[in-house]
């Protein structure tokens, strides 16, 4: 299926979910701001020590570019550590409250956001090779119709030598929902190489399961793990590191269980890795230098 990456209904509709969704998650205790508003950070512990792999030092000079950044609550921990950061998300409810809790930390010198489709990052970002760090996590390429094109924007803003952090939940759980396994374990629901957008129709949130969203429609794709490494390395990007871990973020299906440090993970077991991480890097000259 032909799309359009400029716009279209899976744009629109997606675009509508989650503008809809901001005040939800601005309210919920699922984004609680609190460490922010100390001088703190939120990421998830695999992310964050992924950062802290990548910069032992400390952020203090890096130049950050976060795509897909929500209402920039990630984007702000790393400015909170020092970096200076730039994030780009579709919602302009998101990137609104972003600016407003860059404002009320006193960090809008070094934060700034951008209102805009990924897919015109270089019209509204013209810094090509400008950013040490592409920072991208949890639920961003499954929203993509084209990760090929997304490789290549990331590649066309790191700096020689820069590098990509990816983290987001395993291709291999997203063939699975809900609990109608056997001991309420998930089932087959989708598959792992769909080719095409799943449209799926459901008024539920994941931080707030009493939430109710009137836009309910929304495009979502499936890129199995040889088509998003194959793109980066056709970016001309080269990959350091990849490792698949066995917890995410969020309750991913009913059956997982708290982790700590907000991460979930499966009761007993390790049945199948739940997230994968990515790092990634530019080549330290460009062709023709």
């Amino acid at each position: 299926m032909s799309v359009d990456l400029r716009g279209g209904d899976w744009l629109d509709d997606n675009r509508a979910n989650w503008d809809e969704r901001v005040p939800v998650h601005v309210a919920s205790t699922f984004y609680d701001r609190a460490r922010l508003r100390e001088g703190g950070s939120v990421l998830d512990p695999i992310t964050r020590a992924g950062v802290q792999q990548l910069f032992p030092d400390g952020l203090d000079g890096v130049r950050v570019l976060h795509l897909q950044c929500h209402f920039g609550s990630d984007t702000l921990s790393l400015v909170n550590a020092g970096a200076t950061a730039v994030g780009l998300d579709f919602s302009e409810p998101a990137v609104v409250e972003a600016r407003r809790m860059a404002d009320e930390l006193g960090v809008a010198d070094r934060a700034r956001f951008v209102q805009a489709n990924i897919y015109d990052a270089r019209h509204v970002l013209p810094e090509p090779e400008s950013f040490d760090l592409v920072f991208t996590t949890w639920g961003t390429i499954g929203w993509l119709p084209d990760v090929a094109e997304w490789a290549r924007i990331i590649e066309w803003f790191l700096a020689p030598g820069g590098r990509l952090l990816f983290a987001d939940g395993h291709p291999a759980a997203f063939v699975f929902d809900g609990d109608g396994g056997p001991d309420g374990m998930p089932q087959f629901a989708y598959p792992y190489a769909a080719g095409g957008p799943e449209v799926i129709d459901d008024p539920s949130d994941y931080a707030d399961p009493d939430a109710r969203i009137q836009h309910t429609r929304t495009w979502e794709w499936m890129h199995p793990l040889d088509e998003v490494l194959g793109a980066l390395r056709d970016a001309g990007l080269r990959i350091e590191s990849f490792t698949e871990h066995y917890e995410v973020p969020w309750q991913i299906f009913p059956v997982t269980v708290p982790k700590g440090d907000g991460m979930y993970g499966w009761p007993d077991r390790r049945w199948l890795p739940l997230s994968y991480e990515v790092v990634a890097a530019a080549p330290r000259t460009r062709a023709g230098e």
